[in-house]
């Protein structure tokens, strides 16, 4: 397949710790995240500038960001939601990595959500992109990023035409191009997991008919009914090696939104799943797939509960033949017996019987082709 260029953003420091109720120390956030960039990840988002009033979770960010070690040719981004975040996110270059700035114009289309996460209308918002343009322009900016979010539908308001998220768009594009930038980058954010993966695919097959020479596409994809995965796959399908597609996700799948009504249940794509889904269809990510496991049992731990994703609890595909499973696997019913993909026997010591009396030998019926292992 004729593949784009997938760069991925993990996004658990901000979108799933940002929102849990655990309150995890210090010592441990340092030691997710310096595990997370052992694995061979590129881009971190550790975090964000914002108040403790509204994300008590995150009010140690500052501290986080002096007491871990960086990694060499890791990003580790932070959100700059507004100028005065920006200006501290400066402060802390390095270890932060400061992409060079851009006219950012986003607008979350639901106005109950838009109101609900930022306390401003989309009318004010738009009043406010002159003005914000234009001081950009006078420091030299030149390139712009479109954006939009809540794209396909709201909790509050229901399902959007697709009219009315075209022309949502349009309004940023065309105010941007008329101020002489180049707009570079779409962002389609499913801020209230609305999408289905017939939608994006006509979608994305639109914005790229109406502006031919935007080529990089930004989906942030919430799981709320379990589409981010089949959409994200969709949205791959319709872009071409002329493309660039920038996908964020989070460890374990754990993330939401506070404002949209659906809180930690609104999850996003798994990371795990993600990764493995690429290396399968051939797309190569550089992640050791087995260290983000152990990344997520360590996020488990810290929090408590059971992640979303599903490659950490089953484990990738066995490939090689090390790595199948012994046919004489006693039979395994709970999620910790399922570890036994890295953990070997000693996960299933609780629940070690077997239905059959004698051992299973090969060799093993395949049918006519057996080539058909290898699809």
């Amino acid at each position: 397949m004729n593949w784009p260029t997938v760069l991925y953003s993990e996004e658990i420091m901000r979108e799933g710790l940002g929102i849990a109720r655990a309150k995890i120390a210090l010592a441990d956030r340092v030691r997710l995240l310096e595990a997370l960039s052992d694995t061979g990840l590129k881009r971190i988002t550790v975090g964000a500038f914002v108040s403790p009033r509204y994300v008590p979770q995150l009010q140690d960010f500052e501290t986080l960001l002096r007491a871990f070690q960086p990694r060499p040719g890791v990003e580790y981004l932070t959100f700059m939601h507004n100028p005065k975040a920006r200006l501290k996110a400066q402060e802390f270059s390095p270890p932060l990595t400061l992409e060079p700035e851009v006219v950012t114009l986003f607008q979350d289309i639901c106005d109950v959500h838009q109101r609900r996460n930022v306390n401003r209308s989309i009318e004010a918002a738009m009043a406010a992109w002159p003005e914000l343009i234009a001081d950009a322009k006078s420091r030299g900016v030149t390139r712009a990023r479109a954006g939009i979010a809540s794209v396909w539908g709201s909790n509050f308001q229901g399902a959007f035409s697709r009219e009315y998220r075209l022309w949502s768009l349009e309004q940023q594009m065309n105010i941007l191009q008329a101020a002489g930038l180049e707009v570079f980058e779409i962002g389609l954010h499913d801020s209230q997991s609305w999408c289905l993966p017939h939608l994006i695919e006509a979608d994305l097959q639109e914005i790229k008919r109406r502006w031919p020479q935007v080529r990089q596409f930004h989906l942030h994809m919430h799981d709320a009914r379990g589409m981010a995965l089949p959409c994200l796959y969709a949205a791959l399908r319709v872009l071409d090696a002329s493309d660039t597609l920038l996908i964020d996700g989070t460890l374990g799948g754990l993330g939401g939104g506070q404002y949209c009504g659906n809180g930690m249940a609104s999850g996003m794509v798994a990371t795990e799943d993600l990764l493995h889904m690429l290396e399968g269809m051939g797309i190569p990510t550089g992640v050791d797939l087995d260290r983000l496991i152990e990344c997520v049992w360590m996020l488990e731990d810290m929090l408590g509960i059971s992640a979303f994703g599903h490659v950490a609890k089953a484990g990738p595909r066995p490939q090689r033949p090390d790595q199948h499973y012994d046919p004489n696997l006693p039979a395994v019913e709970s999620l910790q017996g399922a570890r036994h993909f890295k953990l070997g026997p000693s996960a299933y010591t609780d629940e070690a019987y077997s239905p059959w009396k004698q051992p299973i030998t090969g060799p093993w019926f395949r049918g006519p082709d057996d080539s058909a292992r290898n699809h």
